[in-house]
């Protein structure tokens, strides 16, 4: 596994990028996580090998990402990362590692670790030395002594312990730091114990108490902590501690989601066929499984051991058994790697909704059901069923549901799956299926493309299709006629769904509550997964959704229409991340703006600089802590935040700023919260100008996503397939941290692809448009702007000039959308803030259109589009601050 991590870094552009910043001599490199002996090799012209910096990794999350990718999908790795993310830090993981581990697999263990740091993980490490101990006592003549599996350990012993100890820590720490990543040793303090019998074991301690303040400094500082399993009496008095114990008693107090024992094997091997056994749910197989003839002596004990820490831990935890360089892949991914130990569940059928608590069912259907529904209550969804043969699901502790309707004994219907989010990654849902497999050979089952975990649906089904505007799944479906024949019935519920969705999305509170994110491309894997080949048959028209209509309403062109200002009052504004092209861009817009004034601007390499471009008022940049940016909305002293930061680096702030219980408004220009119900979706020409008015928080679009929405939102209505984009953008979208696709040198009479599938902006034009697109990125040798082409299927004919009156009428009164005849050229748009619509070509059997987009990815792709947004939260004109062109 852990080569696999390294072939890809090694041939990705990601170590190219990595290295030209080194040569350059950028600040990314900052010698303080180099040892002494690295800088001295380093200033005598020693080759070294390249190591990323822990600051460059985590600004390049998305990159680690994608090579954390090779072990499963993508997918995976983000859900999983976003749940380990939304715990304390603390609380990710206990790894124990053996003393062979550190003697055998350093430098293996130590790229794992790195690589969980690289992505915002602190894991904690407690280490043992056992077999180093051996040898150096072997060496010495003295005999290891032993009884009842604990050694015992005599004073000279001790003394060698805590020589080895403190040697081996030593070594897992520089090994981390030569990696780039901070480690901090903790070889005390921690572990109070008592003598667990000082006749018959010397200086063996039994542990009563565990202070995790060291460690929680450790990770509030941005380190690993990294444990010995030496602990101290009261007095003072070193006593040595089993390492599986000491980790077993630092988990009982952290209460980790994961603890990680690593050894050689990878896993527990059955007795028996003498393979790696996967997983073990001790709720059902404990009993029987200590009754199996070859689980005896060291086997037992650990299981027995592992059932005890686990009873006393949440279920949501885990214990894995995993080799080193399996780790990645065991926390990662659904199938895991070593051998996972969990409580466990089971799942337990009924033939009627009543089986269920009336609390839990509330929660299952009404709030954590996957599959679409326009029940506004439990007793809605029992009167809808009140007829039909039904057959339910859950598991033991009724945090997941399934609901069958056998109305139709031919089709089988999936009625209601809901889970809590924990249960998508502990193999609940996965159990739920599997027993849904066995009970019945056929099932089909239908989502909005905004589910939440959709790419689980499509690997699970062996046929989609997507129809009424929703998706279709079934696996098992012999007669497809049968499946068309409910489709075409299903119109009247599709079109309640997305009523009842529309109706959430009430202008006056929030905008685009139910819109899709990008399909998973899984045309290869599915039989009946396209549009044209259910076309082609005439099997099933698919049905167009009329959310294009609102566009058009009379209570639309109020919504949409620009709004002027309310307030004249001044607003401060803080800026977090000013280094790059956006924040530069951002502010120079403020520093004309006639109402809105900077009091802080966050940079952690700029700190103490003084800031260049602003001419208000003198001001040096800052390096704003959490802590910091909480205390200053406590005291009321900020009106706006701006977060220019890193996808996958808001969320402490943001998290902070919501706790401090502010009045202050939020615009985020990552991708971050551009998926959130709660928050607003920030593309005015678009979306419910009064919901901004009235906002907090306020996701700012992607200039890719920005262009592309305005170029196919007046042709919703029209799309007849899946558009495609094809977008080049100026390296400047590449941003300021050098790269292939920044480096004119690369550039130069040159055209560069990039993530050719699953872009996030191809999720984010799919999910606020509530239709799938096709999106591939490019980059060219400009500096910034883009361009757009919009190759769409339509399904009815039109005239060139019939597809220009459409966009002319959409966006007459949008001041900064400009619609012309010819097509857009990007030299014309850079450096300007509105975007360029233009084009329109229809082929000559009048089915397909083709839409040119231009738009200045720095202005309204990005600085531009944060300032409507500020000024209409904040209460001004709209326009305030920004040059009409």
């Amino acid at each position: 596994m852990l080569v696999q991590l390294q072939q890809a870094a090694k041939s990705s552009a990601l170590k190219g990028l990595m290295k030209r910043q080194i040569l350059k001599g950028s600040a990314y490199l900052r010698p303080t996580v180099l040892s002494r002996r690295q800088q001295s090799n380093l200033a005598v012209g020693q080759s070294q090998p390249f190591v990323p910096t822990p600051k460059y990794i985590q600004q390049d999350r998305d990159a680690i990402v994608r090579i954390l990718s090779s072990v499963g999908s993508r997918r995976e790795v983000e859900q999983y990362l976003r749940y380990f993310t939304s715990f304390e830090a603390q609380r990710f993981a206990i790894i124990k590692v053996g003393g062979a581990i550190l003697t055998d697999e350093l430098d293996t263990l130590a790229q794992s670790l790195a690589f969980l740091n690289h992505v915002g993980l602190y894991p904690i490490v407690v280490h043992g030395a056992g077999p180093q101990l051996n040898k150096i006592l072997a060496s010495r003549g003295i005999e290891a002594q032993y009884s009842d599996g604990i050694r015992i350990t005599d004073a000279e012993t001790l003394a060698v312990a805590r020589k080895v100890f403190l040697e081996e820590n030593a070594k897992l720490v520089e090994a981390l730091e030569r990696l780039g990543t901070r480690a901090r040793p903790i070889i005390g303090g921690v572990f109070q114990a008592e003598y667990l019998d000082k006749e018959k074991y010397n200086y063996v301690g039994k542990i009563v108490n565990v202070n995790k303040a060291p460690i929680e400094h450790s990770i509030r500082a941005g380190t690993l902590p990294i444990l010995t399993s030496m602990a101290e009496t009261a007095s003072g008095q070193t006593l040595n501690v089993n390492a599986d114990i000491t980790a077993g008693e630092l988990a009982r107090v952290l209460k980790p989601l994961k603890v990680v024992y690593l050894n050689e094997k990878g896993g527990l091997i059955h007795g028996v066929t003498k393979k790696k056994i996967s997983s073990i749910y001790l709720d059902r197989e404990y009993n029987d499984l200590m009754k199996e003839p070859w689980v005896k002596y060291g086997t037992k004990l650990k299981i027995r051991e592992i059932k005890e820490l686990l009873d006393t831990l949440p279920r949501t935890s885990s214990v894995a058994i995993i080799s080193t360089k399996d780790l990645q892949k065991e926390l990662f991914t659904e199938s895991g790697a070593g051998t996972m130990i969990c409580r466990g569940f089971k799942i337990n059928h009924a033939d009627s909704l009543d089986s269920l608590p009336s609390k839990a069912l509330e929660d299952l259907i009404l709030h954590h059901n996957a599959l679409p529904s326009t029940y506004a209550s439990v007793e809605d969804f029992k009167k809808s069923f009140a007829n039909a043969k039904l057959r339910v699901y859950s598991d033991s502790y009724n945090e997941s549901i399934a609901v069958v309707d056998l109305s139709n004994p031919e089709l089988p219907v999936l009625a209601a799956f809901g889970a809590y989010d924990r249960n998508w990654l502990n193999n609940v849902v996965d159990s739920l299926l599997s027993t849904l497999r066995t009970d019945f050979p056929s099932l089909l089952w239908r989502l909005h493309p905004s589910t939440k975990n959709l790419e689980w649906f499509f690997a699970k089904s062996e046929g989609t299709l997507f129809a009424n505007n929703l998706y279709y799944f079934w696996y098992g479906a012999k007669d497809l006629n049968t499946i068309s024949n409910f489709i075409k019935s299903d119109q009247p519920f599709a079109s309640a769904c997305l009523s009842s969705n529309l109706a959430e999305a009430n202008p006056k509170t929030t905008t685009n509550s139910a819109t899709p994110p990008n399909p998973p491309n899984t045309a290869q894997k599915r039989s009946f997964s396209t549009f044209s080949r259910w076309n082609s048959n005439k099997m099933i028209r698919p049905f167009v959704s009329n959310v294009a209509k609102r566009f058009y309403s009379v209570e639309a062109q109020q919504i949409h229409k620009p709004l002027k200002a309310v307030s004249s009052k001044p607003s401060k504004i803080v800026l977090l991340g000013a280094r790059g092209h956006t924040g530069k861009n951002l502010i120079s817009l403020i520093n004309t703006h006639p109402h809105f004034e900077l009091s802080h601007v966050s940079s952690r390499e700029l700190k103490g600089t003084k800031l260049p471009g602003y001419s208000k008022k003198e001001i040096h940049y800052v390096n704003l802590s959490v802590d910091d940016v909480k205390k200053l909305e406590e005291e009321g002293e900020v009106d706006a935040w701006v977060m220019a930061l890193p996808n996958g680096v808001c969320k402490p702030y943001v998290d902070a700023l919501t706790s401090a219980n502010g009045k202050s408004v939020i615009v985020d220009l990552s991708a971050d919260y551009r998926f959130e119900n709660n928050w607003n979706y920030g593309l005015p020409e678009l979306n419910d100008r009064v919901a901004l008015r009235n906002s907090k928080r306020i996701s700012n679009p992607g200039c890719y996503a920005t262009g592309s929405q305005v170029g196919l939102a007046p042709i919703l209505s029209f799309i007849g397939g899946q558009p495609s984009i094809f977008g080049v953008s100026g390296y400047s979208g590449a941003g300021t941290k050098p790269s292939p696709k920044n480096d004119l040198n690369v550039l130069t009479n040159n055209l560069i692809p990039y993530s050719l599938t699953d872009h996030i902006h191809e999720r984010e034009i799919s999910h606020h448009l509530n239709q799938p697109v096709a999106f591939v990125p490019h980059v060219a040798s400009w500096f910034q702007g883009i361009t757009l082409t919009l190759n769409v299927p339509l399904n009815k004919s039109i005239t060139s000039r019939e597809l220009r009156n459409l966009y002319q009428e959409r966006y007459a009164d949008e001041p900064l959308i400009n619609v012309q005849g010819d097509v857009p050229l990007v030299k014309d748009i850079s450096f300007k803030n509105h975007v360029s619509v233009g084009g329109f070509g229809v082929h000559s059997g009048g089915k397909r259109a083709v839409i040119v987009v231009t738009i200045d990815n720095l202005l309204k792709g990005a600085a531009t589009q944060a300032l409507q947004n500020l000024n209409l939260a904040c209460g001004y004109d709209e326009y305030a601050g920004i040059q009409l062109d």
